[in-house]
């Protein structure tokens, strides 16, 4: 079973394909689509479907969505949905994982109050009368340096409350396990096996 993916993100595809086993993980750049819509949605579900309605257009086949992101309460629970693009405004460019990371740490270098949740949305749409939502959270804390080699993005920086660790820590197992997406990715593999 092929389920095409609505990103262009390698490390994502890497890790979805981890989280979901039991189907090919496919990125619209592999059969040469130019992919990335505009998602100006107010929320992690509505930039979801907006991904996932996007590709489905176009390849007529399942596909499978995530939007995603890092809620940090001292921010006013930003960056929120903005979390990939965190920084650039400000520093006028695209920024690397440790960029963005090191700016998270440099706006939170006087906060004592460090909570903080990832969440993941999930969307898959069957066909266009077949449409499925799924979102999950994992709480923690921003760490006040950035610790580990696994995973990717704000990892370094987030201590996984549930896991008791830093996330670029983990194993990729134990990520899988504890993450926001590894919990929303357990319920859409249940609707995979049902619908698919």
């Amino acid at each position: 079973m092929e389920i095409f993916f609505a990103s262009s993100n390698e490390h994502k595809k890497k890790e979805m394909q981890a989280l979901f086993p039991s189907v090919n993980i496919i990125l619209p750049k592999e059969i040469g689509i130019d992919f990335d819509p505009v998602e100006d949605g107010s929320s992690f579900i509505e930039n979801a479907l907006i991904k996932a309605q996007a590709l489905f257009d176009i390849v007529k086949l399942p596909v499978l969505s995530d939007d995603s992101g890092l809620c940090v309460k001292a921010l006013g629970w930003k960056p929120g949905i903005h979390t990939a693009r965190y920084g650039e405004k400000e520093m006028g460019r695209k920024l690397t994982d440790r960029e963005k990371y090191e700016y998270l740490l440099s706006n939170m270098k006087e906060i004592n109050d460090r909570e903080a949740y990832f969440v993941s949305a999930l969307v898959l749409i069957c066909s266009p009368w077949e449409k499925y939502v799924v979102q999950e959270s994992c709480k923690g804390e921003i760490a006040r340096k950035a610790e580990g080699a696994n995973g990717f993005g704000y990892d370094p920086v987030f201590f996984n409350s549930e896991a008791g660790m830093i996330s670029a820590l983990l194993s990729e197992e134990d990520k899988n396990r504890f993450s926001h997406r590894g919990k929303a990715a357990r319920k859409m593999n249940l609707i995979i096996e049902e619908v698919l």
